[in-house]
């Protein structure tokens, strides 16, 4: 027989009934599940890992452009309002409140001067 000579053999081998304690069906079920418990952790992990990567570069970006940050707050507000139907209140920057009230006194004193003159 030519496939016998190649190192061939074959052989007709047919299907059993096979039927296992139930002791190793659980030990079996259990390797299963930490097994997949297991590739859901891992695969979790490397979610994460993207994640931070993300944040990292996103960061980056808004360092380089204080704007930026403005930008993505504003856009974070709007997501925020457009879910719910809702009224938001956001602090203003005190800063920027001082020297709004350094531009009203400068007016205003100003505006007397201009009275004297007059």
């Amino acid at each position: 027989d030519p496939i016998r000579k190649r190192g061939h053999i074959t052989c007709n081998a047919g299907r059993k009934d096979v039927r296992l304690p139930v002791q190793l069906q659980r030990a079996m079920a259990a390797e299963a599940e930490a097994a997949r418990e297991a590739r859901a952790k891992v695969i979790a992990a490397e979610g994460e890992q993207k994640a931070s990567r993300a944040l990292k570069e996103a960061a980056a970006v808004i360092n380089e452009s204080p704007s930026a940050l403005q930008l993505r707050y504003l856009q974070t507000l709007n997501s925020i309002s457009a879910e719910k139907n809702s009224t938001i209140i956001f602090p203003f920057p005190v800063d920027l409140f001082s020297n709004l009230l350094k531009w009203d006194r400068r007016e205003q004193q100003q505006t007397t001067t201009l009275d004297r003159i007059l």
